[in-house]
């Protein structure tokens, strides 16, 4: 091997899928070593070090998934790819789970196979760059630890993963940081909000068109995809698609391939996918309202956000750092019975909910100083014993009363579709989002 060459190991028992893959990374401009069956890579892998590994599934003295654990169990630091029998999503998925960098699908695309090589040989020069470039996830509690742990963990992976967990969480962050110390940290991130694209656009939204293809498409389009390739898609609020979309969605997952509206032909795509929600995918699943195949292909890898009222001993620590942010050199600072107060709030409304208590208490402290009244904070409980005496005031807790019953009959009436809600209340779909977030209406208001 010259110097400065990636050397890619290849698995398989095929002498002709050998030479095929040799000839196509030869091109490439790498340095291979073949191995024809798990033994011989166990020992290939013993004599030197790797820059990434591609193995086929089956072979005659074991599995692909075997070579993917043998890498992990001796802690060797590189990316394995699986190639799998077309149309074989149980195999991939549990490829991917193992700790597969990624997986291919026969007969293998010689297109796909240059750009999962590449994006597993930018893989050492992109790991760790993300320290101090995004916004840490604060909190020393066991569930953010552990939610950190694993964020560091799959981003040097290609599988895709769902990110769950309440409102306000830190869902999006949590996405941003996975792909900030991933192979694809340079590449496009494209966040999606499957709330709010009505159903008779998302196809074009998603997949783009072609001149012509409808009235008003006047030339070619990117979708999502397009503008991801390479890169990153996050499908937030991913429970909300409908039925028909999450068909073609699952297709262009697993093919890797899409098809523009008005086109006769697909186009290859190279992306990972991040998934988000703070519903429940798995009831879900089992409502009928969410496909189980897609879920699947989703959830491959499993990560929850924590709610902050389960790290209320760090609620302190991450109020200072979010007032030092959102004050800046205003030097503001809370006063001892401030940060009391809001160690002991539950805060349904999460992180979001913390910085707009900030944002408010900073317009309204004397001298720099946070008073617990600065922060407005009501007593658990407090809105239901407002409602009850009828009182107007305070003013604020009257409005915020006044404009949840609004938002919440809205809802009601549209079956919380918030496309819909948005239209009856003569707003835009994120000022909505936005006050729904505040006022800390969640799908549990459906019920009440």
């Amino acid at each position: 091997m010259e110097a400065g060459i990636p050397n890619v190991l290849i698995v398989d028992d095929e002498p002709d899928i050998l030479e095929l893959l040799e000839l196509a990374l030869t091109r490439m401009g790498l340095d291979v070593t073949r191995a024809s069956g798990l033994g011989e890579a166990k020992a290939r892998l013993l004599e030197r070090r790797f820059a990434m590994c591609l193995t086929d599934m089956r072979m005659a003295d074991g599995t692909g998934l075997d070579v993917v654990r043998h890498i992990a169990e001796s802690s060797l630091d590189l990316p394995v790819a699986v190639i799998t029998a077309h149309g074989n999503t149980e195999n991939a998925v549990a490829a991917l789970k193992a700790g597969a960098f990624d997986y291919l699908s026969k007969p293998v695309s010689l297109e796909q196979l240059r750009a999962l090589v590449n994006s597993a040989l930018r893989l050492p020069a992109c790991a760790g760059r993300a320290e101090g470039a995004q916004p840490a996830l604060l909190g020393e509690a066991p569930a953010m630890r552990q939610a950190r742990d694993l964020i560091a963990r799959v981003a040097r992976s290609q599988a895709p993963v769902h990110i769950s967990g309440e409102s306000g969480s830190g869902k999006e962050m949590a996405a941003r940081l996975i792909v900030a110390q991933s192979a694809r940290c340079g590449q496009p991130f494209i966040a999606v909000n499957c709330g709010a694209i009505p159903e008779n656009l998302m196809e074009s939204e998603f997949f783009g068109y072609r001149k012509g293809a409808f009235t008003g498409a006047d030339k070619d389009r990117d979708g999502f995809f397009q503008a991801a390739n390479q890169g990153t898609l996050l499908l937030d609020e991913v429970a909300e698609l409908p039925l028909a979309m999450q068909v073609k969605l699952l297709r262009a997952i697993q093919e890797k391939r899409v098809r523009r509206v008005g086109a006769t032909e697909e186009e290859a795509v190279d992306v990972r996918i991040l998934s988000a929600t703070h519903r429940d995918l798995a009831a879900c699943v089992r409502d009928g309202s969410f496909r189980q195949d897609l879920y699947y292909r989703l959830n491959v890898i499993a990560l929850r956000m924590p709610a902050l009222r389960e790290m209320h001993e760090d609620i302190p620590q991450i109020a200072q750092q979010l007032l030092q942010r959102i004050g800046g050199a205003a030097g503001a600072k809370f006063s001892p019975a401030a940060l009391k107060l809001l160690s002991s709030y539950d805060f349904p409304g999460n992180v979001r909910e913390l910085e707009n208590v900030i944002e408010r208490a900073l317009a309204l402290c004397a001298e720099g100083v946070i008073q617990p009244d600065d922060l407005q904070l009501r007593p658990m409980g407090g809105e239901q014993q407002a409602v009850a005496t009828g009182g107007k005031y305070p003013l604020t807790d009257y409005l915020d009363r006044v404009e949840r019953e609004a938002i919440l009959e809205a809802l009601q009436q549209t079956h919380f579709n918030r496309t819909a809600a948005a239209k009856i209340l003569g707003v835009t779909f994120r000022a909505l989002r936005y006050r729904m977030d505040r006022l800390s209406i969640t799908d549990r208001d459906k019920q009440q």
